[in-house]
């Protein structure tokens, strides 16, 4: 299984915060389970931390950058996953219940790749029918 860490738990382990820690000690270092950090991630926590005093920007960017030294795939969106998040957006528009565009586009690379989604943003992401989703919190 390969799991996606969404953004939420991305900033939960540079921060040290919940149990995003142990479980992915657990996950991925222990078990040897491949992840992913789609490229809406890495635009979301880039962007997060441009915000962060200096101080902390230096730790938590080199935090970010050692999780990458393992990941699977710190993905493009394909083509198939942007068609997707434009079917996902339909579906959820329709239904007066639109999410971010971020979390679309991690939701719709998760479907499209088969990929379990580690996320503390269940209240959104229940909404995306067929995606499978994990809490690491």
């Amino acid at each position: 299984m390969t799991y996606t860490l969404d953004t939420n738990t991305v900033s939960y382990f540079l921060r040290g915060e919940g149990n995003v820690r142990h479980h992915y000690d657990k996950e991925i270092l222990q078990i040897g389970n491949p992840y992913a950090i789609p490229s809406a991630v890495v635009y979301e926590i880039n962007r997060w931390l441009l915000y962060k005093p200096d101080k902390d920007k230096k730790n938590f960017g080199q935090e970010f950058n050692a999780l990458f030294h393992n990941v699977r795939d710190t993905a493009e969106m394909s083509l198939d996953v942007w068609k997707k998040a434009s079917e996902i957006y339909f579906e959820l528009k329709s239904k007066g219940q639109l999410i971010g565009d971020a979390d679309i586009l991690i939701a719709s690379y998760c479907l499209v790749n088969d990929y379990m989604l580690v996320t503390h943003n269940i209240n959104d992401f229940v909404r995306i029918g067929g995606l499978k989703f994990v809490d690491w919190y």
